[in-house]
């Protein structure tokens, strides 16, 4: 499967952005998916994720209440909806996908990636 995100771009402290990651060449509906997010000189984090039926979700503690996945199986896409963004949620953001059945915390659970999409809070 093949992953595209996009909808990143520069934001105030406080707006809201919708990234989306479009999946082609798979069947979405087999795929857990997920978003992280690297800063620069850091780590790449775990943002959340979402299973196959979307009835599982998690979240990272740092944007509970904040940011909410979702997907839609006729789009074959996955959204990061990000509202109340703070200045440490700038990052390029990664969608990812695997054929596990539940959803998935952890970079090295994920086999495919997509290109990241930039994501810039300023004040």
């Amino acid at each position: 499967v093949q992953l595209q995100a996009f909808g990143g771009g520069l934001v105030q402290v406080g707006g809201s952005l919708r990234l989306s990651c479009a999946t082609s060449g798979g069947t979405f509906s087999s795929y857990v998916m997920g978003w992280f997010r690297q800063a620069r000189g850091k780590e790449r984090e775990f943002v959340a994720s979402i299973s196959r039926s979307g009835e599982t979700i998690y979240n990272a503690d740092s944007v509970k209440g904040r940011f909410t996945i979702s997907r839609d199986t006729a789009k074959n896409t996955v959204y990061l909806q990000m509202n109340s963004l703070q200045l440490e949620d700038t990052a390029v953001y990664y969608c990812a996908a695997d054929l596990r059945s539940r959803a998935l915390k952890f970079a090295h659970q994920y086999t495919y990636w997509g290109q990241g999409t930039k994501v810039t809070v300023s004040s």
